[in-house]
């Protein structure tokens, strides 16, 4: 069973930074398309950005696009999430996802969900 750990989350005031990681644990025999997923109390859970198994492929949603950015270390087993320049709006609980298939992945099919590491942003 795959397990994902995030870690990471916290407060930071507007146009400042924040990094989370998360940590892959279970099955080695394969790499996962990942991504970072966000909830807001009231609606329904976004996706923020995607990346494919090898890393070759990135998705972001167009609220974040040019201030965060995704990566992997599949040797680590790592994901991150670079999050610049942030804003009021980005708060939320942030989760890390994995899919089987990168094509249904970014369409929002999720087979593992980590438990969400909270971020705020304060103006």
């Amino acid at each position: 069973q795959v397990q994902l750990a995030e870690s990471g989350g916290g407060s930071v005031q507007a146009g400042g930074s924040l990094r989370l990681s998360c940590v892959v644990s279970g099955p080695t025999d394969r790499n996962y398309p990942m991504g970072w997923f966000r909830e807001i109390p009231g609606k329904e859970r976004e996706g923020v950005a995607h990346i494919s198994a090898s890393g070759v492929l990135e998705n972001y949603a167009d609220s974040h696009k040019g201030r965060f950015t995704i990566s992997r270390d599949n040797d680590k087993r790592t994901l991150d999430l670079e999050m610049n320049n942030v804003k009021p709006e980005d708060t939320g609980t942030y989760y890390c996802a994995a899919g089987h298939t990168y094509s249904t992945f970014v369409r929002g099919e999720v087979h593992y969900w980590g438990q969400g590491t909270r971020v705020t942003v304060s103006s």
